[in-house]
């Protein structure tokens, strides 16, 4: 159901990654705000899985896949939505990468990470910000981590992707600001979910302990002493477009796993 009121209503969101995860949470929260939300992803099942519950609450929605690492998918998405009039962009695809040793990551891993995390917000950047300059206005969300700002050990190739869509968000916030275009990126902590859930086996795996063990090591360093929820994500980013004065911004949404 549409929340009366809300200043997003009428707007179209562009959503990278909207099958499953942060991308369906932010999805969903958009569109309970009165926002048309186009999913993109490269499965289409989950898609659908996602553009399902949207409706169900009463949202509009519509459909796409796309390889965000390859220029001629992104390309192809853009004729395809040329008919819509997307005045939010949301780049949430990403992938996590290897959970190694950096001297034990090969390059072809490392640069896989980036041509997601990096090149394909770019890319679609680049397909998607032309009309809103036209326009004079315009909304880019941009999905980093607390990652890199804080030790995590193996995920050298993750966290270095993460800190770059930072400086990524920064330098386009001073080109297309002066344009109308508000420019800011979302830093979420470990977020409850299969991925975490995966990681802790993992480093229950290497330390020898228990998932449980492994599971409350890592939780107990965030103030709250929790990880964050997947609908904290997706409230995260209608609150950010609710701020007309936020610009140039990287918001923590950790839970305190990162103080300054």
């Amino acid at each position: 159901m549409t929340e009366a009121g809300s200043r997003l209503a009428g707007r179209t969101a562009l959503v990278s990654g909207g099958g499953n995860g942060l991308g369906r949470a932010i999805s969903l929260a958009l569109g309970a705000q009165g926002v048309r939300v186009v999913l993109t992803g490269r499965t289409w099942a989950t898609l659908e899985e996602t553009k399902r519950l949207a409706e169900a609450a009463g949202a509009s929605t519509r459909t796409a896949v796309v390889d965000v690492a390859d220029p001629a998918s992104v390309g192809a998405l853009r004729d395809e939505l040329a008919d819509e009039s997307i005045s939010i962009l949301v780049n949430n695809a990403g992938v996590a990468g290897p959970v190694a040793a950096l001297i034990d990551i090969e390059p072809h891993e490392w640069d896989d990470v980036f041509a997601v995390n990096v090149r394909g917000m770019y890319l679609m950047c680049r397909a998607f910000l032309p009309p809103m300059i036209s326009r004079g206005a315009g909304d880019v969300i941009n999905l980093a981590s607390v990652s890199g700002k804080r030790p995590l050990a193996r995920r050298t190739p993750y966290a270095a992707s993460k800190m770059a869509v930072i400086g990524l968000t920064t330098t386009l916030a001073a080109e297309v600001g002066p344009l109308g275009i508000s420019v800011n990126s979302l830093s979420p902590g470990p977020v409850r979910g299969p991925r975490m859930d995966h990681n802790f086996r993992l480093e229950a795996e290497r330390l020898g302990i228990t998932v449980e063990a492994a599971t409350e090591a890592f939780v107990s360093r965030a103030l709250l002493g929790r990880l964050v929820e997947e609908d904290e994500v997706g409230q995260a980013v209608v609150s950010m477009l609710n701020m007309p004065g936020l610009h140039a911004a990287d918001i923590d949404l950790s839970a305190g796993m990162v103080a300054r």
